[in-house]
């Protein structure tokens, strides 16, 4: 049995939908059938109440299936995507890459504890990535300027309203010295930041001007420092694939990069 998926996304609703071309019509058997890369553990979908529009004789059949993804408590991580019905199962072969940003932003603005992505794997097959949703400043530039650090970005997964209300921020950097913190103001109106930082303000608070600091945003109505850090693309593993150039303050070297977790870090003096 073949089957194409032509059109695959979560909708804000946290429901999979895929529309997707078959050999031959979906019986009462026919199933989804998600497995859990790491575990092998799988989730058996009926979709027998799936609507089939008439095709012409000959051609391929299209189907569409929309798969509440909440109330199947899957868990963080990766899930490859099978059809089964009146044999063995087949992996769901994509031609849709799966990817929009505008879609990824709207979906991140939802305050949520998981969130889902579908999308086509490197060998060209429909999977869901899952991943806790936690609040997050989702970096979108950064640069060195006149001596400063700037970095704008969105606010993920925080439920805060995209609109024109601003709200009391401020950004910190802190390194391994509880006593080592650079705060400064920060703009954030809506859900979009923008802060800049003296690293003559760094440097003087750390006087072995060595060490990896950890940048964070306050911001007010909302519990706890959000993270800087770079997850709502479809850039995975930005330690190795993003590099910014360094900048020396004072003799001093500063580097942005990513963990990998992708969360952002400056690195000074190494």
């Amino acid at each position: 049995m073949g089957v194409i998926v032509t059109d695959a996304e979560v909708t804000l609703a946290d429901v999979l939908s895929v529309r997707m071309t078959i050999e031959e019509p979906l019986s009462s058997e026919a199933r989804l059938v998600l497995r859990h890369r790491g575990t092998g553990t799988e989730r058996h979908i009926p979709l027998d109440k799936l609507d089939t529009p008439d095709v012409p004789d000959g051609a391929a059949e299209e189907a569409a299936l929309a798969v509440p993804l909440a109330p199947l408590s899957l868990t963080p991580g990766r899930w490859d995507a099978y059809l089964q019905q009146d044999g063995p199962r087949v992996r769901m072969r994509s031609i849709d890459p799966g990817f929009s940003l505008d879609h990824l932003d709207a979906y991140a603005l939802g305050r949520r504890t998981l969130a889902y992505r579908a999308y086509r794997t490197r060998n060209g097959f429909l999977a869901i990535k899952i991943a806790p949703a936690v609040p997050v400043a989702d970096v979108r530039a950064l640069w060195f300027r006149e001596g400063r650090f700037e970095v704008t970005g969105l606010l993920a997964y925080t439920g805060l309203d995209d609109d024109d209300r601003h709200h009391d921020a401020k950004l910190a950097l802190r390194c391994g010295d509880p006593d080592a913190t650079v705060t400064v103001a920060a703009t954030v109106q809506g859900v979009r930041f923008h802060a800049a930082l003296s690293l003559c303000d760094v440097l003087a608070a750390a006087p072995d001007q060595e060490g990896v600091w950890q940048p964070s945003l306050e911001v007010d109505g909302i519990d706890g420092r959000l993270p800087l850090g770079a997850r709502i693309d479809d850039v995975e593993g930005k330690r190795r694939r993003v590099h910014y150039p360094r900048v020396v303050v004072d003799g001093v070297p500063v580097t942005p990069t990513f963990t990998s977790d992708d969360e952002l870090r400056l690195e000074v003096g190494t």
